[in-house]
């Protein structure tokens, strides 16, 4: 099991990137809440990582939290819930949130999510009810990439929540100036772009 990497981040096109440890390159999928926090190409990095062996293929994921990757893989173990869609529901939301809307049973906000419908939305909250407790928050250590996070991966979850794809946030976040910017400003000034 590989179960962190530090290295140089060689490229990055959401959701996959490449990090070079020690002539070797790590492909590796990221939900988009640590792809957009991500620094400059060439810069070093650290992630937690879960590798998935499946029969057809070998999969490595990245997160910048240990509670990321944590709430991955208690993800994985619900019935129907694949890691293309536990990435979806961490790249809507953070961490804390989702755990919110399990135990308000908020069925509502979970639907939002592309990818979950209202059978799914209850099927997470009725299987992650008894899971959720172990998934506790870790311990408050803030990783230097998380620490920029703030207004950007708030808008980030708010633009996926309401209904764009990761991909397409992608693009008209790297068309805005987001420089000193509250999560409202950005979001507001990525809906004008959208409607241009």
């Amino acid at each position: 099991m590989i179960g962190s990497l530090r290295g140089r981040l060689a490229s990055k096109q959401a959701p996959q990137i490449v990090v070079e440890c020690s002539g070797v390159g790590y492909e590796i999928e990221t939900p988009m809440s640590t792809f957009l926090e991500l620094p400059q190409c060439d810069s070093d990095l650290f992630l937690y990582t879960h590798l998935l062996v499946r029969e057809d293929a070998q999969i490595l994921y990245g997160f910048a939290t240990e509670d990321e990757r944590l709430m991955f893989r208690t993800l994985l173990k619900v019935n129907r819930v694949g890691a293309k869609l536990a990435l979806g529901i961490l790249s809507a939301m953070t961490t804390n949130d989702f755990r919110r809307c399990v135990e308000l049973e908020d069925t509502t906000s979970l639907s939002r999510i592309p990818g979950v419908g209202k059978k799914t939305a209850e099927r997470l909250i009725i299987e992650m009810r008894d899971r959720i407790g172990a998934v506790a928050p870790a311990s408050g250590k803030v990783t230097p990439l998380t620490a920029a996070a703030s207004a950007r991966t708030e808008a980030v979850n708010a633009l996926v929540t309401l209904g764009y794809k990761p991909r397409e946030v992608q693009n008209l976040m790297s068309k805005l100036d987001l420089e000193d910017k509250s999560a409202e400003d950005i979001i507001r000034l990525a809906l004008r772009q959208v409607v241009k």
